[in-house]
């Protein structure tokens, strides 16, 4: 029988997100002067002011205050009318050293013994019904506000967008459980005041039918036909919505966790990402599983799937591997077979997990809007300035979790071609 399925995304504008760039900005620059700094970053963000706290094990020296400004300049909180400004804002740091007793069970002897920062279960999950691997809905919700964003920063098209956005999708999948069509789409954006409320409404609806989704259906074609004059669209439903970002919503680090992953299909272990540096598995973990799923995927073992890890605080080996393939697996193998293959290609230790993702890199401020699973990999060159003058720039590659570098030794290990 067909059914309906939705998935959200916020742009970096919303207040959640912008506390995410701030802390992961941070993780980049600790980790760009000094690669082994252990760091756990939380940010609040409200009405002109920004709360940094956690803890941090490092050699570098941040002025931690001029990055939480750049965030917020890159973003597009420059105006004084928006009630929360680059320049203007207060930033209190409450950043202290990070836990001996934690430390001790992280830092080993050997590289190799690194134990788990933390106990817990992380997910990883892949499909094959778009091209990167992720779920439709939350795909096409992302681009959405990508394209809004570029919108805004053109200022051309449309001229009144404000940083802080909500999108949402919902797409009706048939009894072959194959997307085809989208059923509706909310679009909630931040906007300048307008003489009427009726006439901003009107507006708002027609530039983002008119303008945004032709931009969408013109830049990703093979979403076009998923497209129609049947969508229901809800935009800006509650009315107004010049109040927003940081002024009109507290934001915390970590409270878009389903945003940032798979947008409510497969599963969540519940740890967020942003603000933790790679030891912290909650994040690795999580990135190494969607490395494992994406790479199964696409090897042909299976057309969907969800990986399951799970450690105890300071022990190296995971406690186990679960595999679910939803039935969709194209070998002669119980989904525990599956589990125990896997097992024998990705080395879930977490000191290999950084190793072999590249992780104790300056690579986080890219993840930090627009969801950490489904983004291209790349490598680009950063620079980093410390506060005695010192410049830093560093080649890194964005995205390896993304990377298909292992689907020759699924295939084998699973005697595929």
């Amino acid at each position: 029988m067909p059914y309906l399925f939705t998935s959200e995304s916020v742009s970096e504008g919303h207040p959640d997100k912008v506390a995410d760039q701030i802390s992961d900005a941070l993780i980049d620059n600790f980790l760009a002067f000094d690669p082994n700094s252990k760091v756990a970053c939380e940010t609040l963000v409200t009405t002109g002011q920004v709360v940094l706290a956690g803890e941090v094990k490092s050699k570098a020296y941040l002025d931690v205050q001029e990055i939480a400004r750049g965030v917020i300049r890159k973003i597009g909180y420059t105006k004084s009318e928006y009630m929360f400004e680059a320049n203007s804002c207060g930033v209190l740091s409450a950043i202290h050293e990070q836990s001996a007793d934690i430390n001790q069970g992280v830092d080993r002897k050997t590289k190799e013994e690194q134990g788990a920062g933390d106990q817990g279960m992380m997910f990883g999950y892949a499909t094959n019904e778009t091209e990167d691997y992720m779920p439709l809905a939350l795909d096409l919700a992302h681009k959405l506000l990508q394209e809004l964003a570029a919108l805004r920063r053109e200022n051309k098209q449309i001229k009144y967008l404000r940083p802080d956005a909500k999108s949402q999708v919902t797409l009706e999948y048939n009894d072959h459980n194959v997307p085809v069509r989208i059923d509706a789409i909310v679009i909630s954006t931040q906007h300048d005041d307008f003489d009427t409320e009726s006439k901003m409404l009107a507006k708002i609806k027609s530039d983002i039918i008119e303008i945004l989704v032709p931009r969408i259906k013109t830049k990703y074609r093979k979403y076009a036909k998923l497209f129609s004059d049947k969508i229901k669209y809800h935009i800006n439903p509650t009315g107004k919505f010049v109040i927003g970002g940081p002024h009109g919503d507290t934001g915390l680090t970590g409270r878009k966790i389903i945003v940032d992953t798979y947008g409510g299909k497969g599963a969540h272990g519940g740890g967020a990402f942003s603000g933790k540096d790679p030891s912290k598995v909650d994040r690795s973990a999580a990135y190494a599983t969607r490395h494992i799923a994406k790479n199964l995927v696409a090897a042909g073992v299976c057309d969907e799937v969800l990986v399951q890890v799970s450690y105890a605080i300071g022990v190296a080996q995971p406690m186990g591997i679960y595999v679910n393939t939803y039935g969709t697996a194209k070998v002669d193998l119980s989904d525990g077979e599956i589990a125990r293959l896997v097992e024998g290609i990705f080395d879930m230790r977490p000191y290999f997990i950084e190793q072999r993702l590249k992780l104790r890199t300056p690579i986080y401020s890219e993840t930090a809007a627009y969801g950490h699973m489904g983004r291209k990999p790349q490598i680009v060159e950063k620079e980093f300035k410390s506060p005695d003058g010192k410049i830093v720039r560093k080649k890194v590659e964005l995205f390896t979790w993304e990377k298909l570098d292992y689907v020759p030794k699924v295939k084998k290990a699973f005697g595929l071609k």
